[in-house]
C-alpha cells in the first residue's frame, strides 16, 4: 500500500452536502503532485454488495499541497452508502472509507450519509445569483440623507446594480452608526421611517433591492436598556441583556462589562443567550422588513453572536419572509454560519486579501493567486459560495485604487494603478458569488483607511474616472446577459508564473466563457489549449474579435489586459 498519500473526507459539509432532492455532492482533498484517479463507489444504504454505481470524479485543481476531487450523486431512497477508490498512474491503489484507507476493501469501511434531508440544504433567495451589490456609507454619500440616496437611484440602475446595502441608518450619536442608541428609530440626521420607506419603494421601481444593517453584537451605551443598567445597577430588569462583570457599572477608566471589540465603553456586548434580547432583537429585524419591505439584513460581527441565536434568527425571519437575504459580517473563514442554519452568505474579506495580494501588491503570482481561489471555493458549499459578498473594499479599509497605488512590482505603480484595479474589477465581475462595489470605487475614489475610505461621494465629473466608471458599467452589463458569469461552475484553465498571466472558465451544462489575465507590464501572444471544441471561432465579448478556435487557441493580450471569451 502507498504509504505517502494524504486523503481527505468526512460525511460532513463541505465535503458532503445536498444540492437538490435526493442529490448529493461530494467533495475528495488528496495530495498534491501525485496525478490520483478518484472514482466514488455509491448505492442505497441498505443495498446488499453488488448493487454499487461506480463514478469516476472530477479533478478540479491544486489549492496548494492538496487536490480538489469532485462528484455528484444521485441517491433517489436519500441513503447513501459510498467509499473512494484511489490510484496512481503505475497501478497503485487504495480504498478509502471512514475506517481509513487500505487495500483492503472492507477495512476501509464506507462513508454514510444516513439521509438527505430536504431541510439541510442552504436555500438561497431565487433572485440572490442574479446580484450586483453596491455600498453605500450613508452620510458620504449624496447630501448624507435618504432623500439623497433615494435621488441617485437612476445613477444606480445606469450602473447597472441591482442591489443597494446601506450601512446603520438607525438612531445612535456616532457618525458610523454602529453603536445604536434606537433600533425603532431612524437616525434623524438621515430622515425618518416614511423617508426609509420612500427610498426602498423609489429602489424597487429601479429594479434595485435594499439591504440594511444591523447590529445585534452590541449595542451603544444610549440604548434604552442600557441606560437604564447604568441608572439601577443591579435592579435593573435589562441587568442580563449585557455582560456586566460587576456592580455599580463604571464605564472609566475601564468598563467592567464586556463590549465590542476591546474596551469600548460605548458598545457593550449584548447577551442573545437571553430570551427577552433576543426577542427583541428579532422583533426589530421583523418590524424593518414588514414596515418598509427591505430585501435582506446584514449582520455586523456576526461571528461573536451566539450561533443559537442566528439559528432562530434565521429560521423566524425566513418562515415570514423566505425571500429575504441574510449576510454575515465574518472576517474570516466562514464555514460554520454557511450550512444552512444561519446565514446565506458573508463578506468575503478573505478573497479580498487574495485579490489584493495579486493584483494590487503583485506579491503572489498567478500559480499562488489561483491555490488560494480554490482553497477559499472548497471550504464552503456550493450555496453559500454563490451568495457570498465578493468585495474589493469597505467602510473597514482603505480602497483599492490606493493599495494599488501603495504597492507593486519593479514598474512604475502609480501609473499601472488604474490598470490594475480595473483587472481587479474583471476578475470580481467574472468570479463566482455577488459583486459588491464600494461606493465610489466605479468613479475612481481613493482614500486610505477609516476615515479616509469613508469621504464624501465625488459627483463632479472633471473629479471622477470617466474610463473606470464605463468598465464598471461593460462589466456588469455582460455578467447580466451571460448567465454562466451568474451561475457557471470556476475552473482553472492555466497558469503563467514567468508571464504572469493566467486564466479560467465559468461554465454551465454546454456553456463555457474563458477568461484571460494578463497582470503584467507586457503584450503577450499565447498558445492555448482550446477549452471548447463545440465553436471553430471564439468572440471576445470585451473588444468584439474574432479568434480562429481550432486544434490550437492563439490569442494576443495586451500589457495588464484581460480576454472575455465566448
Amino acid at each position: 500500500m502507498p504509504h505517502t498519500w494524504f486523503l481527505y473526507h468526512t460525511s460532513e459539509d463541505p465535503f458532503a452536502y445536498p444540492v437538490g432532492t435526493g442529490i448529493l455532492k461530494l467533495r475528495l482533498f488528496t495530495q498534491a503532485g501525485q496525478q490520483l484517479s478518484c472514482t466514488v463507489i455509491y448505492s442505497d444504504r441498505y443495498d446488499s454488495p453488488g448493487h454499487e454505481v461506480p463514478l469516476q470524479m472530477e479533478r478540479i485543481g491544486s489549492a496548494g499541497v492538496y487536490e480538489i476531487h469532485e462528484a455528484v450523486i444521485e441517491t433517489p431512497t436519500k441513503k447513501c452508502r459510498y467509499l473512494f477508490h484511489v490510484a496512481n498512474p503505475v497501478g497503485e491503489y487504495v480504498w478509502y472509507g471512514e475506517r481509513g484507507a487500505s487495500e483492503n476493501r472492507e477495512r476501509a469501511g464506507s462513508f454514510q450519509y444516513a439521509y438527505l434531508h430536504h431541510s439541510e440544504a442552504l436555500k438561497l433567495p431565487s433572485w440572490s445569483m442574479d446580484a450586483v451589490t453596491y455600498q453605500i456609507y450613508p452620510s458620504s454619500y449624496n447630501e448624507g440623507t435618504l432623500q439623497g440616496i433615494s435621488d441617485k437611484m437612476p445613477y444606480l440602475q445606469q450602473l447597472g446594480v441591482n442591489v443597494v446595502y446601506m450601512t446603520p441608518v438607525f438612531e445612535s450619536p456616532s457618525e458610523h452608526k454602529y453603536n445604536t442608541s434606537d433600533y425603532y428609530k431612524v437616525d434623524p440626521v438621515f430622515g425618518d421611517t416614511d423617508g426609509l420607506k420612500a427610498l426602498v419603494s423609489q429602489a424597487h421601481r429601479h429594479g434595485i433591492k435594499v439591504i440594511l444593517d444591523a447590529v445585534f453584537n452590541h449595542s451603544g451605551d444610549r440604548f434604552f436598556a442600557f441606560k437604564d443598567v447604568l441608572a439601577k445597577g443591579e435592579e435593573s430588569p435589562y441587568k442580563d441583556w449585557f455582560f456586566i462583570h460587576s456592580f455599580p457599572v463604571t464605564q472609566t477608566p475601564v468598563p467592567n462589562y464586556e463590549t465590542f471589540a476591546k474596551a469600548e465603553a460605548h458598545m457593550p456586548k449584548l447577551n442573545m443567550d437571553n430570551p427577552d434580547t433576543a426577542d427583541y432583537m428579532i422583533e426589530v429585524a421583523k418590524y424593518w422588513v414588514r414596515e418598509t419591505a427591505i430585501d435582506g439584513w446584514r449582520l455586523d460581527v456576526a461571528n461573536e453572536v451566539n450561533p443559537r441565536f442566528w439559528s432562530r434568527f434565521r429560521q423566524e425571519l425566513k418562515s415570514e419572509y423566505p425571500e429575504i437575504l441574510l449576510i454575515g459580517e465574518i472576517m474570516h473563514a466562514s464555514g460554520p454560519w454557511l450550512r444552512g442554519d444561519q446565514f446565506d452568505g458573508g463578506m468575503n474579506y478573505v478573497l479580498r486579501d487574495a485579490v489584493l495580494e495579486f493584483f494590487a501588491e503583485q506579491s503572489t503570482g498567478p500559480v499562488r493567486f489561483m491555490e488560494q481561489l480554490l482553497h477559499q471555493e472548497a471550504l464552503y458549499n456550493d450555496q453559500a459560495n454563490s451568495a457570498m459578498f465578493q468585495l474589493l473594499g469597505s467602510h473597514d479599509t482603505l480602497r483599492f485604487l490606493t493599495a494599488c497605488k501603495e504597492a507593486g512590482r519593479g514598474w512604475d505603480r502609480v501609473s499601472t494603478a488604474a490598470e490594475r484595479m480595473m483587472l481587479a474589477v474583471f476578475f470580481q465581475m467574472t468570479y463566482i458569488g455577488i459583486p459588491m462595489i464600494y461606493y465610489g470605487d466605479e468613479v475612481g475614489m481613493e482614500g486610505a483607511t477609516d476615515p479616509h475610505c469613508r469621504k464624501a461621494m465625488v459627483w463632479q465629473e472633471q473629479a471622477q474616472n470617466a474610463v473606470m466608471h464605463k468598465w464598471y458599467q461593460q462589466l456588469i452589463s455582460l455578467r447580466k446577459s451571460h448567465e454562466v458569469l451568474r451561475k457557471g461552475t470556476f475552473r482553472p484553465w492555466f497558469t503563467d508564473e514567468v508571464r504572469n498571466v493566467l486564466g479560467y472558465i465559468r461554465g454551465v451544462e454546454h456553456e463555457k466563457i474563458g477568461l484571460i489575465i494578463n497582470n503584467s507590464p507586457n503584450p503577450y501572444q499565447l498558445e492555448l489549449s482550446p477549452f471548447r471544441a463545440d465553436k471553430n471561432e471564439l468572440t471576445d465579448l470585451l473588444s468584439g474579435a474574432i479568434l480562429k478556435n481550432n486544434n490550437k487557441l492563439t490569442v494576443s493580450i495586451e500589457p495588464f489586459g484581460c480576454l472575455m471569451l465566448y
